[in-house]
């Protein structure tokens, strides 16, 4: 039987993304998303969870969304699962995180600063590995867009 270790997640950063670069001169970059969940409880009554997550994503990818996003903006990941481990002098700690390898641009602008978002025309656009394109009115750009072909 194979193995599959893949997570899609989509959420807001909790901080301004942080880029940095190892010895080698690869682009690391850390940033954390919050997953708000919304639940009846068992007596009808409406809640609301948060889960944090750590995220880490590595060269041009990494790059890009140091480059364009904000703590506060909306974001969509494609990663698997990366369980760190270490020894520190209280003992064995470890900590489970997500290493990115795609993301999409979501949300609309801010502040006339526009992103594309998930139906970007732009392959490079959409997998996270280019630079965002602006996002322009569909009939402007000749393009004929019915609310059906919308994936989101």
């Amino acid at each position: 039987m194979g193995n599959v270790n893949k997570v899609f997640l989509m959420g807001n950063l909790t901080r301004d993304p942080e880029l940095r670069h190892i010895p080698n001169g690869t682009a690391v970059c850390d940033l954390g998303l919050a997953i708000n969940r919304r639940y009846k409880s068992g007596d009808g009554e409406q809640k609301e969870e948060t889960c944090f997550v750590d995220i880490t994503f590595w060269q041009r990818r990494g790059e890009v969304i140091s480059e364009y996003l904000k703590k506060g903006d909306p974001i969509f990941i494609e990663g698997r699962l990366q369980l760190d481990q270490w020894e520190t002098s209280d003992g064995r700690r470890s900590k489970l995180k997500v290493i990115g390898e795609n993301f999409q641009f979501i949300g609309g602008s801010r502040g006339g600063d526009q992103r594309s978002g998930g139906a970007s025309s732009s392959p490079k656009a959409r997998e996270g590995v280019g630079e965002p394109e602006s996002k322009k009115n569909p009939e402007d750009m000749g393009y004929d867009v019915s609310d059906d072909e919308i994936p989101f």
